[in-house]
């Protein structure tokens, strides 16, 4: 993470109103000018867009957003959703209706999650389950083939509309130790890799051979914390929860743990983050505390129960079962008896979007885009993770009100009455922000170590001449339909062939026109138009039109799609960072 935030006034020119914002974000534009080819005519298969007719989602029925103590409506069901209608009036055209102002519009239209599939490859390719395992993107690499535990291999794409890719292939491959990592790029296996192991940060800055490239201190937009859910027993007693933030000594933590730079958390928020850090902190460590309050609770011999964790090392947790058997001794101190369940990677994190981590459990949270919306919102607001229970109304009600407006003071007293209540409710810890660094061979440019982990490989240069650019990560992705992924392992491997209607500069966190050259917004900011580049081919020849990213969007919204299908199906970042679904009745059972 290497772009330097100080306190982000993200907002600072939106208070003077949002026709600053369409100014400042119309189209800077790619340094290559795309094609301008002529616009086409979308095939009859491809519905509603047919000869460029105007397409409207929903198609039928209004949707009513809530107002107040109201609450919304669609179809019947009750909608506590932001996104009202999104309409294409022409094929190039794409206009998202919202029910209020978001301040973030713009980061999560870069945000990954939302990249553009081709309509009809989506039609053949999800409901057979292949969109798990390929991808038809618009992006400089597209996908050659993914050989199953071994790696994912690209080559450039001669058809996109932007700068070529600058090597002719790239390779994504995978190894869970940061020793591993390193001694493969040392032997000459790879160019590059992630998260430099804790202890490794001189070594490798003393290698002539390679190159460190690390965020400045301070702006670790990341968290680590320990999570309770409140509907399953102990966690149920907020003294218990409450007891739990006093037990854990978090400056042991990052000084035992922890590369520099990184920082004992007080917030959930990390404070580089504009409104992050208003209101009341989480409590200091205190061994009596925490045994007074479980002896309130009704322990006072304290309990049993589980330490639940995965082994995937990540910016927010270098050294995963060294941290677990650190946390399982500072528990006991205070009488909470813990038995160390490490589980697979991919299934811990369908476990805890669905509530079924029943003990302790350690987890965290990378930014996907530089706002304040993006920690707090998906993981306590109205369409909040299942992680921690069910939603805390006292905690979403002030994050509503945050995320629907620009004025500073109201955002600012909203926020803090939001961390205020976190440190009541305590449905997590927050241990640590943690500093990281990526590692790459010496002559390689371009070198990337991005804030928000989304490192590009078709901007690197292969070294000494070569062809193919290849680069290590720590774990496999659970699939690359990234619409329905949540971890950043998967979300890589997608960024490679993907694009959004924005995206973000290289090494930072500006959102940047990618498939529309600009979107604008009306005055409040609840309407905004999005202009789409003309020209655009996916992988396969087809042509990106309004109708696309419809279908793309569409298929998340709605829980009743027939498209809603995926690794779980969950697509836990729609309702998590837009609200809610339509027809969230239909929204599938979680996998076991």
């Amino acid at each position: 993470m290497t772009r330097a935030y100080g306190r982000l006034p993200r907002f600072a020119t939106l208070v003077a109103g949002f026709a600053i914002v369409a100014a400042a974000c119309s189209p800077a534009a790619p340094t290559t000018a795309p094609s301008t080819g002529a616009a086409t005519t979308p095939p009859a298969s491809q519905g509603p867009v047919a000869s460029a007719a105007a397409e409207k989602y929903p198609a039928t029925g209004e949707v009513t957003c809530a107002n107040g103590a109201t609450p919304g409506s669609f179809d019947g069901e009750e909608y506590k959703g932001k996104v009202k209608s999104i309409e294409a009036p022409d094929a190039y055209t794409v206009i998202f209706n919202l029910c209020s102002t978001d301040t973030a519009f713009l980061e999560k239209m870069a945000f990954s999650v939302f990249s553009i599939y081709d309509s009809d490859w989506l039609d053949a390719n999800v409901p057979s389950g292949k969109a798990l395992t390929t991808m038809n993107g618009t992006g400089a690499f597209k996908l050659d083939q993914w050989q199953a535990g071994a790696e994912i291999d690209y080559s450039a794409f001669d058809g996109y509309w932007g700068d070529k890719a600058a090597a002719a292939h790239a390779v994504l491959r995978w190894g869970s130790e940061s020793a591993q990592r390193l001694n493969e790029l040392r032997s000459g296996n790879i160019e590059g890799m992630t998260l430099v192991g804790a202890n490794d940060f001189d070594a490798v800055a003393n290698d002539a051979s390679l190159q460190l490239s690390s965020p400045p201190a301070g702006t670790n937009l990341n968290t680590f914390y320990l999570g309770m859910n409140h509907d399953i027993k102990p966690w149920d007693n907020d003294l218990v929860r409450q007891a739990v933030s006093y037990a854990i000594d978090k400056q042991r933590l990052v000084d035992n743990f922890y590369p520099p730079g990184s920082e004992a958390a007080k917030y959930f928020t990390p404070c580089a983050l504009e409104f992050a850090c208003g209101g009341d902190p989480f409590p200091d460590f205190s061994v009596q505390k925490a045994k007074d309050l479980l002896a309130q609770a009704g322990y006072p011999n304290g309990f049993e129960t589980k330490l639940q964790f995965r082994p995937a090392v990540r910016g927010y947790l270098p050294q995963p079962p060294q941290i677990a058997e650190e946390l399982q001794s500072q528990l006991a101190a205070v009488g909470i008896k813990v038995t160390l369940d490490q589980q697979d990677d991919a299934q811990y994190i369908v476990n805890s979007n669905t509530g079924k981590l029943d003990g302790l459990f350690m987890l965290g949270w990378g930014a996907d885009y530089p706002e304040i919306t993006n920690f707090m919102d998906y993981h306590f607001g109205a369409g909040c993770t299942a992680a921690f229970g069910k939603c805390y109304p006292d905690i979403a009600t002030e994050l509503a009100t945050g995320g629907a407006t620009t004025d500073a003071a109201t955002r600012t007293t909203a926020y803090a009455n939001a961390n205020s209540a976190l440190v009541k409710d305590v449905p997590m810890v927050p241990l640590a922000h943690g500093a990281f660094a990526n590692a790459y061979v010496k002559d390689l440019t371009v070198a990337q170590a991005s804030p928000l982990s989304n490192e590009l490989l078709f901007r690197m240069n292969v070294p000494s001449g070569g062809d193919t650019l290849r680069f290590m990560q720590n774990s496999e992705p659970g699939s690359v339909f990234c619409a329905d992924e949540t971890d950043g392992e998967a979300l890589r491997a997608c960024e490679q062939s993907m694009e959004g209607l924005y995206g973000f500069e290289i090494n930072g966190s500006k959102p940047i026109p990618a498939l529309a050259t600009s979107c604008d917004p009306n005055a409040d900011g609840t309407v905004w138009t999005c202009h789409l580049r003309q020209g655009v081919k996916f992988h396969d020849g087809s042509d990106f039109t309004a109708h696309d990213v419809i279908a793309s969007m569409a298929l998340q919204w709605d829980a009743g799609n027939p498209l809603h299908k995926g690794k779980s199906s969950q697509f836990e970042y729609w309702a998590g960072l837009w609200g809610d679904y339509l027809h969230a009745s239909k929204q599938p059972a979680a996998p076991e």
